[in-house]
């Protein structure tokens, strides 16, 4: 809270108008107000402070903290700023005696007579130097008072403007062709959607929550406070405060609405986050402006114009402290943490709440969501996964559901696209049968495990979801994650308990293809998602474009699952922007893909060395047409996705991707091919042809194949066994390198520590998790070339069986591997498949799967002339697939004009 000025206050609460916004706080005009002032500028109380070594701190014995009794002020500077209005306070401090102390150190601030506020002068997080906050001024001489904590010395403070953010000209004059209707309530429900609501709450499963709901809210909330001393965030207030809102709303129950009433602004009147800025406090913050808005909105009719305006002067005055600040302009809606809560529900709520008042909030808040975040997302979500990952990607969502449902509560229209409804299949996809999910961006979640570990969840994301959407799929997944019966009131908000939900998974085919946008491919062998799963699931990236934050440089990246992660990231997300995080969480070395090395390769973004791959990239774009027409957000191209012939239960899935504008210069050309074949056994499940053609520009670039994995590997010849276990129940991967020969290539293992490191730059990484602990494969051909190609088999097999044997050779540019029933054609090379070849089908019938043809017309022709089929390859898919006989078939370009006897 900023320090009141009980005189101007009233004031301002008087000027409530519709040009409120710009009269609550009047800016000072210009920049370049800067006042230090040094402690020698101090007037001291000599009973309690001394000066030392050019600061002021406490003298010995004297009793600090929080309770200390607000006499004479142990400092009291005198300040006079050019005009009124708000600024910045910052201090200057330093440890008595060196040793920084082991929880922060709070000073104690009054500006004249209005009432003092604790702020940190000393933490861990910023040493010595710290933002008090944004202060009310007068512009006549004011008094500064503070009361030092023990053991701190204050060296000087700083005084400057704490202008608001520039507002964008195209939003100063933006007009919303979306506007909230004039009466109340508008948030969540109108006029028409509130019988619908109330006739939900006592059916079916929204009952036990109403009766939560109506017990908690008729329950008394004791709340004594001190006008004149501050608090801190409450959240079982502002959830107390919710439910009576919302039971006055659905009964009209004007006793318990009032309570709602008196305790929001009772509570926002000592409500002060400080200078709290660790731990994203900004939630908190914002957290407390969506639940006065409820207030202000729902129990509108009980509240007069005075309880209104100071309501709304405590939500404006906290929205000045959040990240993105007010107006919202200091960070993007579209990324980081301004994709959170702050605008697409905290101050969206706010802004329709009080639009008749102040439609200035609602033209900005509109403007942010309509103009530049639903264009966005209705490009970027043509990939129905999200880029921020499993976790960032599921918190982030169910913000931007907050605002889709606002809105079309609000107006009864959709404002976002229809495809946002496709992305919570994602998650569905990425779910492995240990309860985690594969990995994807920074992954904050506790990690999973049937027996021992929860099962990821974020359900509100997935009520928001299946709610908006209709979906029973959907609603299945948010009952698998336990529901939410900690918000009941959102529950009923939007729950339908006439959607009866589906948890029938296997009805989803076993393959997804998420497109060109995100590219990536997720196969797998069958849905029992339990402990004692034998399914095997393998992902597999690259192509689309980069969007920067949690979203990691692992184009390409290859992971497959087996009762336990075989091949995968190893790099753990402990700490945002750390020299770890930067130089090898984020970064391609983290995870299982092609590393080449230029040793002169630029480093950007606090990066401190070059891991070999692909360009790291913390700044996000803003436009769909941003994305497309800067070469900075390439990620690659995907140029094939196929799977079949069973959509349902595909027999293969193939995926390839031209990487090459992923990296930088360095690359002159690389593909990576990736053929999943499920087999349709249990002691060999599914195996995995990889691919890769890589060209650099310069050859004496060392060149990697890298894998990841958890368990120690086994030698196996020349190949490689991968193992892990889960459920009591062990699998193993056969690794087979086909080429480069072995007589080709090098291998190295490293292991635990040396695998934290980035090619000598080691990383101390304090976890339990096994991806602390893990190992790296890296294989390298022997010579310098410009161009290498690596071509590898994975079989995933039950513990107590053999791999298959492998039947290869490389003729006509093509690949030609036989495992079990399976004949594989592949393009040997980068480019597709545009001549003819021949291939063998070993004795008995086999599915034949060629892949990387040119698109159009193919012919297969067997050598005796009796089987003569045409195919038409369509692009971006780029196979043929059918079932033969034993014997030789040539592939030829063109169609064959087969003449019938009359």
């Amino acid at each position: 809270m900023k320090v009141k000025i009980g005189i101007v206050l009233l004031v301002l609460l008087n000027m409530f108008s519709r040009t409120a916004l710009a009269q609550a706080y009047p800016a000072v005009v210009g920049d370049k107000f800067v006042l230090r002032q040094d402690a020698a500028k101090a007037k001291l109380n000599s009973q309690t402070t001394e000066r030392r070594s050019g600061g002021l701190q406490l003298k010995k014995g004297v009793a600090t903290g929080p309770e200390r009794p607000l006499t004479t002020p142990d400092a009291v500077f005198t300040i006079k700023v050019p005009a009124a209005g708000r600024y910045q306070l910052a201090t200057v401090a330093e440890p008595v005696d060196d040793a920084a102390p082991a929880t922060a150190a709070h000073i104690r601030i009054q500006i004249g007579d209005e009432r003092p506020t604790n702020r940190i002068l000393f933490d861990a997080y910023h040493g010595g130097g710290q933002i008090a906050g944004k202060f009310e001024m007068t512009g006549q001489t004011q008094q500064v008072k503070l009361w030092l904590p023990a053991g701190i010395r204050l060296r000087a403070i700083e005084w400057k403007n704490a202008n608001d953010p520039v507002i964008p000209a195209a939003a100063q004059a933006y007009r919303p062709h979306i506007v909230p209707p004039s009466g109340h309530p508008r948030v969540w429900v109108t006029a028409e959607t509130l019988p619908l609501v109330k006739a939900r709450l006592t059916q079916g499963e929204n009952k036990p929550a109403w009766d939560k709901v109506s017990a908690a809210a008729k329950q008394p909330f004791d709340f004594p406070f001190n006008p004149q001393q501050e608090i801190f965030h409450r959240e079982d207030l502002e959830k107390a405060v919710e439910k009576k809102a919302f039971y006055y709303l659905m009964t009209g129950d004007a006793k318990v609405g009032e309570e709602a009433v008196k305790l929001m602004s009772d509570y926002l009147s000592v409500l002060e986050f400080g200078n709290v800025t660790y731990g994203d406090i900004t939630r908190e913050i914002g957290r407390a402006i969506y639940t006065a808005a409820l207030v202000y909105d729902w129990c509108h009719p009980l509240m007069d114009d005075t309880e209104r305006r100071t309501m709304y002067h405590h939500m404006l005055r906290l929205a000045r402290d959040m990240e993105i600040g007010w107006p919202p302009f200091m960070d993007s809606i579209i990324n980081g943490h301004g994709n959170e809560a702050q605008i697409s529900r905290d101050l969206l709520a706010m802004a329709i709440a009080v639009y008749n008042e102040d439609p200035v909030p609602y033209q900005y808040t509109a403007y942010t969501v309509l103009e530049q975040l639903v264009p966005m997302r209705r490009f970027e979500y043509e990939s129905p996964r999200h880029n921020q990952g499993v976790d960032y990607g599921a918190y982030r969502l169910q913000w931007e559901m907050h605002a889709a449902w606002l809105f079309y509560r609000m107006t009864g229209m959709p404002v976002f696209d229809d495809n946002i409804k496709n992305l919570p299949y994602y998650w569905l996809y990425m779910r492995l049968p240990d309860g985690y999910m594969l990995r994807d961006g920074d992954m904050f979640s506790v990690k999973g495990g049937a027996a021992s570990q929860p099962y990821w969840k974020q359900p509100q994301c997935m009520l928001l979801c299946y709610s908006y959407a209709n979906d029973p799929l959907i609603k299945g997944e948010f009952e698998r994650e336990g529901g939410l019966p900690d918000n009941p009131v959102l529950y009923l908000l939007v729950n339908d308990p006439q959607l009866k939900a589906d948890h029938n998974i296997a009805a989803l085919p076993q393959t997804k293809d998420f497109g060109t946008v995100l590219g990536s491919m997720v196969a797998r062998t069958g849905w029992n998602n339990t402990a004692t799963s034998g399914d095997v699931i393998a992902e597999i990236k690259g192509g689309g474009y980069h969007f920067a934050n949690h979203q990691h440089a692992d184009a390409g990246a290859l992971q497959i699952y087996h009762r336990g992660i075989q091949v995968g990231d190893i790099g753990l997300y402990l700490s945002y922007g750390t020299p770890y995080d930067f130089n090898f969480n984020k970064r391609s070395i983290a995870h299982s893909l092609m590393l080449a090395v230029d040793p002169n390769e630029t480093l950007r973004f606090r990066t401190k060395v070059a891991d070999g791959g692909t360009r790291f990239n913390q700044r996000f774009p803003m436009t769909p047409e941003e994305t497309t027409n800067d070469p900075w957000f390439d990620n690659g191209k995907v140029l094939s996705a196929s799977f079949g012939p069973s959509k349902q239960r595909p027999s293969f899935s193939y995926f390839q991707a031209d990487l090459t504008g992923a990296y930088s210069e360095k690359m002159t050309r690389y593909t990576r091919g990736f053929l999943f074949l499920d087999l349709g056994r249990k002691d060999v499940p599914a195996a995995i042809i990889l691919t890769d053609d890589m060209t650099t520009t310069d050859p004496s670039f060392s060149k990697y194949w890298q894998i990841n994995t958890l368990q120690q590997p086994e030698r196996n010849g020349d190949g490689l066994i991968l193992s892990n276990t889960t459920g009591g129940k062990t699998a193993r991967t056969y690794v087979s390198m086909l080429a480069p020969a072995a007589s080709g290539r090098e291998t190295q293992v490293l292991s635990g520590a040396d695998a934290n490191s980035t090619f000598g730059q080691a990383y101390t990484v304090n976890s339990t998790k096994p991806e602390a602990h893990a190992h790296r494969i890296m294989v390298s051909p022997k010579g310098a070339h410009a161009r290498d190609r690596f071509l590898t088999v994975f079989q995933m097999a039950d513990s107590l069986h053999q791999p298959l044997p492998v039947g290869f050779r490389e003729q006509d540019g093509t690949y030609q591997l036989t495992i079990a029933d399976r004949v594989v054609c592949l393009s040997a090379s980068a480019d597709m498949l545009a001549a003819a070849f021949t291939f063998e089908v070993p004795q008995g019938k086999h599915e034949v799967a060629l892949a990387g043809l040119r698109p159009g017309f193919w012919q297969v022709r067997s050598a005796d002339g009796k089987t003569i089929s045409n195919y038409d390859v369509e692009p971006g898919k780029n196979t043929v697939f059918f079932s033969a006989e034993s014997g030789t078939y040539t592939v030829t370009p063109g169609r064959a004009y087969i003449r019938l006897d009359p």
